[in-house]
């Protein structure tokens, strides 16, 4: 098997998802009950047979590095093993930002060559999917190919946002790109890019040297268009479930997903792993639920205390629902709590926080503490603090 080296872009944050990225990047926003979103690459990783991983931080990178620790809860630990935070550096004294994929890429080109890969597997940190990578390294070795992107077709009109892919030729798992366009204003075709890129190092390192430019360099705007002329650039066609968290509504949808297409995103067979030891996962106590407690459709962790109405919602570990609460179609963060006769609706509520008893938010009029930061972003309410983790 090939040497590989997987790089994981896990730095940035948007300002689509609100307050949830005000002091955490959006790699490590928490997902589905129990993990973050970076877990889910990591874990693909783990299940590809692929040790050795460098993590690209640098917004707010403390909770993404207590997170990731020495890498053990995905068997990065050992000889040939290893998960390595990557913060942005350039030269000897200036220090900065990544300043897009690529050049998050580029300024951490010493640490490809001292680990002398074959090829280098690039990953973005914030998509929910199981996807074997050994499956496209097959698909990437039997073309011959020197970059293989990963793509996904859509019904949906998403030439605003992501980069499309057109095929010269066809199969049943991918085909040659002729034409890529990153974020296009028409419609190229119905493929579109999941930001999963196969490269052949010396082919990544020439054309990172041949295109390298200062600010705003990209692997889907600078360098795929660059390479379709004098390389071989296929598409790998994936077809299992792929969730995005690029916007509140997305993030909400896709935790949803796991309430309502339990065999697309079935989240507990998926085996995915997470750091145990963050937030002290590993020693919660059981659930306990009231006798008075009304429980329907809905994701309830260990250590969550119920005694109110949950209907279609998921509820991280810790959470407290008191007597008369009613939480619906709502996301409750690691350790919040909701006051008793308090109701939330399309709601997701941050860490560590205390909805006061009586509030109401999205059932009408919201009656809230004034120190918290209610934003409504595309129907959902997100509830923070001025720093979450």
């Amino acid at each position: 098997m090939k040497k590989i080296l997987a790089m994981i872009l896990a730095g940035g944050r948007v300002d689509e998802l609100g307050s949830l990225t005000s002091y955490r990047p959006k790699s490590v926003v928490p997902f589905g009950g129990m993990y973050r979103v970076i877990d889910f690459p990591l874990s693909n990783l783990l299940h590809s047979g692929i040790t050795r991983v460098g993590v690209l931080g640098q917004y707010h990178s403390a909770s993404l590095i207590r997170h990731i620790g020495n890498g053990a809860a995905w068997d990065l630990v050992g000889r040939n093993r290893g998960a390595f935070f990557l913060p942005p550096f350039k030269g000897e004294k200036n220090q900065n930002w990544y300043s897009g994929t690529a050049d998050a890429i580029a300024q951490n080109i010493y640490f490809i060559k001292e680990n002398s890969p074959d090829l280098v597997l690039i990953l973005s940190g914030d998509h929910v999917y199981k996807m074997n990578y050994q499956e496209l390294v097959n698909y990437h070795r039997a073309h011959h190919a020197d970059l293989t992107a990963v793509f996904k077709t859509t019904a949906t009109n998403h030439t605003s946002r992501f980069g499309q892919g057109l095929f010269a030729e066809e199969d049943e798992s991918g085909g040659r790109i002729i034409d890529y366009r990153e974020k296009p204003t028409k419609q190229l075709s119905s493929w579109v890019s999941l930001t999963i890129y196969l490269f052949n190092t010396d082919v990544l390192l020439n054309v990172l040297n041949a295109t390298y430019k200062e600010k705003d360099y990209h692997i889907g705007k600078d360098i795929i268009p660059t390479m379709l002329k004098n390389y071989n650039v296929y598409g790998y066609k994936f077809k299992g479930y792929w969730g995005y968290t690029q916007t509140v509504d997305e993030y909400w949808q896709t935790n949803m997903d796991i309430l309502d297409k339990p065999d697309e995103l079935p989240l507990r067979n998926w085996q995915i792993r997470t750091n145990l030891e963050h937030r002290n996962l590993r020693d919660r106590v059981p659930i306990q639920v009231g006798n008075q407690a009304e429980i329907s459709n809905s994701l309830i962790n260990s250590g969550c205390i119920v005694n109110g109405k949950v209907e279609h919602s998921i509820l991280f570990p810790g959470v407290q629902i008191e007597s008369g609460a009613e939480v619906k179609d709502s996301i409750v963060m690691f350790d919040s709590k909701i006051g008793k006769n308090a109701k939330i609706n399309h709601t997701i509520v941050n860490t560590d926080l205390y909805i006061d008893e009586n509030s109401t938010i999205g059932f009408g009029k919201t009656i809230i503490r004034k120190e918290f930061l209610l934003e409504t972003i595309g129907g959902i309410h997100v509830v923070s603090k001025k720093r979450v983790d």
